[in-house]
């Protein structure tokens, strides 16, 4: 199934740009998964099991590196890349 996910993330009590830069470029590793960004979030195209693993790995590992951050997702299961 094809998905479509945004995805915003908010490092808590720290300079936040670098955080969430290593996070995006984490996520662009991920083969199969397309990954675009702008000045409000990240969004992800491809298949729905292949993003949501990588997600899981990728917010776990911000956390063990990162400390706390919120992370706020939408998900449609529709590939919406324009």
């Amino acid at each position: 199934m094809k998905a479509s996910v945004e995805i915003s993330m908010y490092p808590l009590g720290r300079e936040y740009k670098p955080d969430i830069k290593d996070f995006i470029e984490h996520m662009r590793a991920h083969h199969g998964i397309i990954c675009e960004t702008n000045g409000m979030s990240t969004q992800l195209f491809g298949d729905y099991r292949e993003i949501m693993k990588a997600l899981t790995d990728e917010i776990e590992a911000s956390f063990e590196r990162h400390g706390k951050s919120v992370f706020v997702l939408k998900i449609i299961n529709a590939f919406l890349q324009q």
